[in-house]
């Protein structure tokens, strides 16, 4: 028996049941899971050697860009863990283009079993000849948790069509939702990824620095510009700038972006010199672009720029089948960072959370989840412990408890402040002991 560690990745349970029977009696550890996010919690805290990897995963999607796309991503974060790709028939020409796209091999469905174990035993042999001892884990942080719900997989087949380009994207969603992480996401799946993404938050930017932080500036060219600076145009030349919160611009301000987008090309405050730029923008918003310009708030031509590729993120309340996948990856996070190892969630727990509103998105849920994780007091996360945004409200009919709103008060700042208790006194307006004693007194 061979002292390797197998990961298969296929969402027909009789498929892995199959090939862990195989497997097992070759191979010292079989790993299996149906859902692909679960590859890389997996890849995180496992020294896994080889991959079996489906192509394709959700009803009505039968392309195999699926199995293409959870590919990339393995090699985004184990460039080089060997992949086989599991394919039918009728796919060998999608199975040809995952080797072009760093698979190691493919096998057809139905394999034969001698010819599928030969196949493994060649690739570890392989992969050992060129990888150093001791080969280190992934990168620390994770790759995106996308979901598997049918509204995420639209978008994963949207995402590895466009993101090898340089097209402008455009991404809708309400606060929440993960524009910034889709965005990044998209940046490491394209040809830019070896440089680093530039974020400016649009929102936070005002009229008078607008120039300065965008296009730069140089030294004397205002009252407390006292060197030279290159604005995130020109340091983004050569990768993706990712602009949040677009709408937030004013009329005179979309102006003076679209002159850069047009021109590509800027010039830094207080030169008359013109610099090229070469960036790949992505823009995102959680209001309607579309009534912004009929309104005449926001300019169509500007609009139009940076719209070539629309992606719109819907809000988790309307893809529930995600929220156990993202449940999941939080609480592995939290229960790692609070050193509460071997945290698990009830199953009726899982249920409330499936069953909440989530006005806040998949933000609201990583809050609830550390809270619950902070506050956890045995190794099972029971429904009680569970306290989401709408357990906070009160009816105006309904006057709470003062000890009530104090409790809910600490429970609020601890989370805000991930369970920093300095941090959480300094907002509270008390001292850190008073803080203590009070957890003593609600038995948090």
């Amino acid at each position: 028996m061979q002292t390797s560690t197998i990961l298969i990745v296929d969402d027909n349970k009789s498929v892995l049941t199959s090939l862990e029977l195989l497997l097992e009696r070759e191979f010292e550890k079989i790993e299996t899971v149906s859902d692909p996010n679960q590859i890389f919690p997996i890849l995180e805290e496992q020294v896994i050697d080889l991959v079996i990897l489906d192509m394709n995963f959700s009803v009505g999607f039968n392309t195999g860009n699926e199995g293409l796309f959870w590919l990339q991503r393995i090699h985004e974060m184990k460039p080089e863990l060997p992949v086989i790709m599991l394919t039918a028939y009728g796919d060998i020409d999608l199975a040809v283009k995952s080797l072009k796209n760093g698979a190691a091999d493919f096998v057809l469905k139905p394999w034969n079993n001698d010819n599928l174990i030969k196949k493994i035993q060649a690739t570890l042999q392989e992969t050992r000849h060129r990888l150093p001892a001791n080969p280190t884990k992934g990168p620390s942080e994770p790759a995106m948790i996308i979901g598997h719900s049918p509204a995420m997989m639209k978008i994963i087949k949207l995402v590895t069509k466009v993101a090898k380009t340089d097209a402008n994207i455009l991404i809708y969603g309400e606060n929440g939702t993960g524009k910034e992480i889709l965005a990044r996401e998209i940046h490491r799946l394209s040809l830019r990824s070896r440089h680093e993404l530039f974020h400016v938050d649009m929102g936070a930017i005002s009229e008078s620095l607008f120039e300065s932080e965008l296009f730069g500036h140089e030294k004397g060219a205002f009252t407390d510009a006292h060197e030279s600076r290159i604005g995130k145009f020109e340091a983004a030349s050569g990768s993706t700038l990712f602009l949040d919160e677009i709408s937030n611009l004013s009329v005179g301000l979309q102006a003076k972006l679209l002159v850069a987008l047009q021109n590509r090309e800027i010039t830094r405050l207080g030169s008359n010199k013109k610099i090229p730029i070469d960036i790949r923008l992505i823009a995102a918003t959680n209001r309607n672009l579309h009534e912004m310009v009929k309104q005449t708030r926001f300019r169509e031509d500007l609009f139009y720029r940076i719209n070539t590729i629309q992606i719109e993120i819907p809000p988790l309340r309307h893809r529930k089948e995600d929220i156990a996948a993202f449940a999941e990856y939080f609480l592995k996070k939290y229960a790692s960072l609070y050193k509460r190892p071997g945290l698990t969630l009830h199953s009726k727990t899982l249920d409330k959370l499936e069953n909440h509103h989530w006005p806040g998105n998949i933000r609201e849920l990583q809050y609830t989840m550390e809270k619950a994780v902070i506050l956890a007091e045995k190794d099972v996360i029971r429904p009680s412990e569970v306290s989401m945004h709408s357990d906070n409200t009160f009816s105006s009919d309904k006057v709470p408890h003062l000890k009530e709103v104090e409790r809910k008060a600490i429970l609020t700042a601890i989370s805000q402040n991930a369970g920093n208790l300095t941090a959480t006194a300094e907002q509270l307006g008390i001292s850190r002991q008073t803080l203590y004693n009070k957890l003593t007194r609600f038995n948090f």
